[in-house]
């Protein structure tokens, strides 16, 4: 690996690790009271725990895609979000946080480990490169509408 492909990787871990110019998925939730996780002020059609979930969701789908020929995706869009607007329980809040970290964490792996201009097999010319922008862009959106529910919610330092 030349040092260009090497400093590429290192950015690119950086941007899906969040941070930077903006808040992280992680700072967005640190400290979210539970009551507020299910919360939609000013008739917003999500909650912080519909926002969350729908980030894991995605970023499952897109690391199965890359490493996966057989996966078949949720059906958009009904199946990357939640019905309800809050978690079950305690458990299934951390759980989700979990597994975005987790799912993170393997996608870097990924995104270290070969080629990441070369096409996926199976799909339909996307790399690894794309997908790891599509990760660290969607996250990125829809961590910035988290950080405005909690404002909204006076709940944001």
């Amino acid at each position: 690996m030349n040092d260009e492909h090497k400093i590429l990787i290192n950015e690119l871990v950086k941007l899906l690790e969040g941070g930077g110019a903006h808040a992280s998925l992680d700072d967005a939730l640190n400290g979210l009271p539970a009551n507020l996780r299910g919360a939609k002020p000013n008739d917003l059609p999500y909650s912080i725990w519909q926002l969350a979930e729908h980030i894991r969701i995605a970023q499952w789908d897109m690391l199965e895609f890359c490493r996966d020929s057989g996966h078949v995706s949720p059906n958009w869009p009904d199946d990357y979000w939640p019905k309800h607007s809050d978690p079950d329980n305690e458990e299934v809040w951390n759980k989700t946080l979990e597994q975005i970290k987790r799912d993170r964490n393997e996608f870097i792996r990924l995104l270290k480990s070969g080629d990441i201009y070369k096409s996926i097999n199976h799909g339909s010319g996307q790399n690894i490169l794309r997908e790891a922008l599509q990760i660290a862009d969607h996250t990125a959106y829809h961590t910035a509408e988290i950080i405005v529910i909690r404002r909204l919610l006076n709940a944001w330092h």
